[in-house]
């Protein structure tokens, strides 16, 4: 299994990048992971539309964007999405996190699958940590590890 997280923004602080390295690590285990960082572009209304550009030409395979106005999903439910994903044929999986500003309405409109871990609002920064870690959560998972207890 391939699976792309397109993010918009760069990550300088330490602790996450190295926590983005450990799960990088984990999850090689079990897929193919590509991290795609999308330039972000500043604070106000037109950032949106340029970063647009940057994240559609990123989605490849079956797409998901965390979003507030997503399905809330559990980390099992993240694992049978990869299950059934890999029984469809979708042997890629592209997730989308907009910025700080989240994303256009272009983007929300072509990106039909949209889940959230969660009412409450992370920084992007850490949102890329917590993905990862449900990623590979969701793989161990499948993969009948004792990681998920």
């Amino acid at each position: 299994m391939k699976i792309n997280v397109v993010a918009v923004g760069n990550i300088k602080q330490k602790y996450f990048v190295e926590a983005i390295k450990e799960y990088e690590k984990r999850i090689s285990r079990y897929a193919k992971l590509n991290i795609i960082e999308v330039k972000e572009f500043g604070d106000n209304e037109k950032t949106l539309l340029q970063e647009e550009q940057g994240i559609l030409k990123n989605l490849k395979g079956k797409v998901i964007l965390l979003d507030l106005e997503g399905d809330d999903i559990s980390s099992t439910e993240l694992a049978d999405l990869f299950e059934n994903s890999l029984v469809s044929g979708d042997s890629e999986i592209t997730f989308v996190i907009g910025g700080s500003r989240g994303v256009s309405k272009n983007v929300k409109d072509a990106i039909p699958n949209k889940i959230r871990f969660g009412k409450v609002t992370y920084p992007h920064q850490l949102m890329r940590v917590i993905l990862l870690e449900q990623i590979y959560r969701a793989l161990s998972i499948n993969a009948g590890s004792d990681y998920h207890k």
